[in-house]
């Protein structure tokens, strides 16, 4: 009987949200309501930007998401994320969507393809492992961000193409990139929040909902730096980067030579291919990384 109402439970959630998951390609059973409607975190829909001279609303420490496409820098403070978790943007004439899920540390951005011209996301309502779980407003199909695939409706399997997003400093990222647009904070609604409203929860090492798989290798909220060749997937926990010390060295994943390098005062990180360029990466706590990629990698310093 538990298990009966429990189902039912997650039915009526899940309709009052307005998705259907009977055919997901994820279990229904783990996927879980937010406490929020569908929308009810609002995604940027008509992003404004400042240069970067003008950006006084952001300290040097400050955390941002950092895009370089197209010719065009831009950068999406983590405090407005936290309040709205996607933003729909172009990079010239290319659709990219900005995501960030706060429960996961995780920010991802996604190429959408020459199809894609009208294709919008929004935030769902619902979480998978814990991550969010984004729905676009074209179909209604649901997205994974971790996965980078849709799990249930119409576009069921479709994978969208990550992007290199560094989830880095203020600091860094205008040093890198002077001419930078910097996301507004006049993002057309009314914010009540004047720091992250995660903060007690990045501090807790407790879980807000159940996840899949779990792993003690490391505390749940050690932030790795999760990259993915070919399918194959490989974590390097800044445990270790700091463990190791050097800003930069060889390393592999799944048989293709890379190069890591780190910054211990930016806590950031990257990963650059044989070819010099920078792969796409996420900075991510483990228990999210594992969650999604039981079979990882995981480097440990010698």
């Amino acid at each position: 009987m538990p298990q009966i109402l429990h189902l039912a439970l997650l039915t009526a959630l899940l309709t009052a949200n307005g998705f259907d998951i009977s055919d997901a390609l994820i279990p229904a059973r783990d996927i879980y309501w937010g406490g929020v409607s569908k929308d009810g975190i609002q995604s940027i829909d008509q992003p404004k930007f400042v240069a970067a001279t003008e950006a006084d609303f952001l300290h040097d420490k400050d955390r941002v998401l950092g895009i370089s496409r197209n010719g065009i820098a831009k950068s999406y403070p983590i405090r407005t994320l936290d309040r709205h978790e996607i933003v729909n943007d172009y990079f010239g004439d290319e659709s990219v969507v900005v995501t960030y899920c706060p429960l996961c540390y995780s920010g991802m951005s996604f190429a959408l393809g020459a199809d894609s011209v009208a294709r919008t996301f929004g935030v769902s309502g619902l979480l998978y492992n814990s991550d969010v779980l984004l729905y676009d407003r074209q179909t209604g199909s649901l997205w994974s961000q971790i996965m980078s695939r849709a799990v249930s409706g119409p576009l069921k399997g479709t994978e969208i193409t990550p992007i290199v997003t560094a989830n880095t400093t203020w600091r860094d990222w205008r040093t890198r990139f002077p001419e930078t647009l910097v996301l507004s904070n006049d993002t057309g609604f009314l914010s009540k929040w004047r720091s992250s409203p995660y903060e007690e929860y990045q501090r807790s090492r407790q879980l807000m909902f159940p996840v899949a798989n779990r792993s003690n290798l490391y505390s749940n909220k050690e932030r790795v730096l999760g990259v993915s060749v070919d399918g194959a997937h490989k974590a390097y926990a800044f445990k270790e980067l700091r463990e190791h010390g050097e800003p930069s060295f060889a390393d592999s994943v799944n048989g293709a030579d890379v190069m890591l390098e780190w910054s211990e005062d930016d806590d950031y990180a990257r990963v650059m291919g044989e070819n010099g360029k920078e792969i796409p990466s996420v900075i991510v706590y483990w228990f999210a990384w594992y969650a999604f990629h039981t079979d990882t990698e995981v480097y440990q310093a010698e």
